[in-house]
């Protein structure tokens, strides 16, 4: 698939299916929109030299998701809902997206639409934006592009996963670390991410002597963060936002845990609200799961008692929506029944897809061959000593996204249909497992998606904004 070289190319073939007028999209061919240019259009967003026409592209598709009813959206009013038990038994599923981003975009709502369901978050974390190439805006592009492919005409959930801070930048300089994912968060709000996980667990210590020192860290700065994320928002747009209380792979949350955190966060949250609608816990799971030295993943025991107490603690103490599960995406299938049962509101799944496309009898050998090689070659300070060959290329071959992001854009038509089939079995097993199926009539309930602008990107403009103004509710 070609990108268009400039604007005046991309105008000029997309010629009948839309305007621009003064800084203004006009769809005037909903078809030739989603079905003739859309394709060209996402690879001109994604891979296009000319950064205006890039720009420009990612503008159209921005303006088009508005105009045509699948906008990118807030998840707050569902999870406010579930805080006051207005619906329940149903886990929302948070999917990263780490590779073919616009094909497996495409994958997961047609799989959607087979289930009547809506509430399901795209989401990319921060570490996956640097190893996959895939920044904020450009993410946007990819989701918000599958959307009007497919016909989609409900809100479109994007998530910010993992906005991390890291612990030895922390200690070296915490001013520093908090103002680079205060940019991060500018970044994504501005792109269109109107769902954020803050993730301050990281600089949980527990190593002092009480619970809630411990937790300190972790509540003052996710507050802070939170006060951010309330001042970049676009008018008429409440971020649903996360906080995370146990390190993903660590050990088991608890009941004292919940409280310091909550406790300690609400105070130093204090009027700027809202807060967070969700928290985070550690039930036994890892990222990524646990490489076994023939490449298997090991299994876990996952404490379903940890999200049944933390889930009702949240909701009636602290009239949260829930509790988030991370790193189940590995889990085996038997387990997925599980989290709606136990009124786990939401769950984090990528790895499992990646090992879908890679591990895939359809993915091409010199294609593999090549990336196994670059790892050799580009992560061998990540290798351990007593890793084995199949432990190490499990570990490392998520890096290979981004360097190779053209050549598995560029796979035939046939690998991706086989890729995508398979991809699909997978969620067509999760949104039935998780309950999510007829989930469109309460996100049509609960979410009402604001009406949000960009404008339209000069040479020289970075990226294409919204507009955050002074009669933002929730600015200072």
């Amino acid at each position: 698939m070609e990108t268009w070289k400039s604007v005046e190319d991309l105008e000029l073939g997309c010629k009948g299916a839309f305007d621009i007028e003064a800084g203004k999209l006009r769809v005037k061919d909903e078809h030739r929109f989603r079905h003739e240019v859309m394709d060209r259009l996402v690879h001109t967003a994604v891979f296009a030299d000319d950064e205006h026409a890039k720009n420009v592209a990612r503008w159209v598709i921005w303006e088009g998701s508005q105009a045509l009813g699948c906008p990118s959206a807030s998840i707050q009013g569902l999870y406010a809902a579930r805080a006051k038990d207005e619906w329940k038994d149903m886990t929302v599923p948070a999917i990263n997206v780490r590779g073919l981003t616009y094909d497996v975009g495409r994958t997961i709502f047609k799989t959607l639409r087979k289930h009547d369901a809506t509430a399901c978050l795209f989401e990319i974390a921060k570490s996956e934006m640097g190893y996959t190439a895939q920044r904020p805006a450009e993410y946007v592009a990819c989701v918000l592009g599958a959307a009007l492919r497919e016909n989609w005409k409900s809100p479109v959930f994007i998530q910010g996963d993992h906005f991390q801070c890291s612990p030895k930048k922390f200690t070296e300089n915490p001013r520093t670390e908090i103002d680079a994912i205060k940019e991060l968060i500018t970044e994504s709000v501005s792109a269109g991410f109107y769902n954020i996980d803050i993730d301050t667990s990281t600089l949980v210590d527990l190593k002092k002597p009480s619970v809630q020192e411990q937790q300190k860290l972790n509540y003052d700065t996710a507050a802070e963060l939170t006060h951010h994320v309330r001042d970049c928002e676009p008018k008429g747009v409440t971020i649903s936002v996360g906080g995370e209380i146990g390190e993903v792979g660590t050990q088991n949350s608890t009941p004292e845990e919940l409280a310091a955190f909550m406790e300690g966060y609400n105070t130093a949250l204090g009027s700027h609200g809202p807060g967070i609608s969700k928290i985070s816990i550690q039930t036994g799971t890892s990222h990524g799961g646990v490489p076994l030295p023939d490449g298997s993943v090991a299994k876990v025991a996952l404490d379903f008692g940890v999200i049944d107490e933390l889930g009702e603690m949240s909701r009636k103490q602290f009239g949260i929506g829930g509790v988030v599960q991370h790193g189940a995406s590995t889990l085996p299938e038997s387990a997925f029944d599980n989290f709606p049962k136990h009124q786990a509101m939401e769950v984090h799944l990528a790895t499992g897809f990646q090992n879908t496309i890679l591990d895939s009898t359809a993915f091409p050998k010199a294609l593999k061959d090549n990336i196994y090689k670059w790892l050799d070659d580009n992560c061998a300070g990540e290798r351990k000593p007593d890793m084995t060959d199949e432990q190490f290329y499990y570990k490392s071959r998520k890096k290979a996204f981004g360097p190779f992001k053209r050549e598995m854009w560029s796979l035939t038509d046939n690998t991706k249909t086989t890729l995508m089939s398979e991809l699909a079995r997978q969620f067509d097993m999760l949104f039935t497992k998780l309950n999510v199926q007829g989930s469109s009539k309460l996100i049509e309930k609960h979410v009402q998606p604001a009406s949000v602008h960009h404008q339209f990107p000069t040479p020289g403009m970075k990226t294409a904004v919204a507009e955050v103004g002074s009669d933002n509710p929730n600015a200072d």
